[in-house]
């Protein structure tokens, strides 16, 4: 269940190629820069503004005042950035995604219809198709000790050899308002997360995390 092709459905997202070509999602972490960089030369013109150097944004998306959108990035068709947004470049923002208030993107790949409307965090993370994160919730992509991120799922423990991952939510997945994905968190499809959660690990598809970590199948 940590695989690319158990979490995402890739008719959602144009990182398709390189994702399908990543057994694991955090392997396209390190690529998302040069990936942004070579779509980008290639977007119709007739769809697609290039505001500024290496920033391509759809004709038809909605850019509120105050925000910043740095390089490279990609913004889709009828997406929301709105006010206060801080954009800080590898972000490849897929069609119909709403980026909210005082959310702030990192080297990120936002599939179709995503949903970071308030004050949320994304750094180093792949977000599925219709996922969404409440109010305040983040995630947390560096540990403590600043030792590389080991994703478990169980009892196995896989090393990934990278210093910075955050969270790989399926589609459809919905996170609580304030909560917190520490690094290497996976979540499986249409699963949810309780409000004011401290997740870490492993959630399979179709399950529900509840505040004090119990995991149970949905109904």
């Amino acid at each position: 269940m940590l695989k690319t092709k158990d979490l995402y459905d890739l008719t959602h997202t144009k990182a398709a190629e390189l994702l399908e070509g990543c057994e694991y999602p955090w392997q396209a972490l390190a690529k998302i820069k040069d990936l942004i960089l070579e779509i980008g030369r290639e977007l119709p013109e007739d769809e697609y503004d290039q505001v500024s150097e290496n920033v391509w944004i759809a004709k038809d998306a909605k850019i509120y005042p105050n925000n910043y959108i740095g390089a490279p990035c990609i913004i889709g068709h009828g997406t929301e950035v709105r006010p206060g947004a801080f954009i800080r470049g590898s972000a490849l923002v897929g069609d119909h995604c709403v980026v909210g208030n005082s959310t702030e993107l990192k080297n990120v790949i936002l599939f179709d219809n995503v949903q970071v409307p308030h004050y949320n965090y994304v750094g180093d993370s792949i977000l599925g198709y219709k996922s969404h994160m409440g109010a305040g919730s983040i995630t947390s992509n560096v540990k403590s000790d600043k030792q590389l991120v080991v994703v478990k799922c169980g009892e196995e423990k896989m090393e990934t050899g990278l210093k910075k991952i955050g969270a790989m939510l399926g589609d459809r997945v919905e996170v609580g308002c304030n909560s917190v994905l520490n690094p290497g968190t996976v979540i499986g499809r249409d699963s949810n997360v309780y409000p004011t959660s401290c997740v870490r690990g492993t959630i399979p598809a179709n399950s529900i995390w509840k505040n004090n970590g119990t995991i149970v199948p949905k109904e």
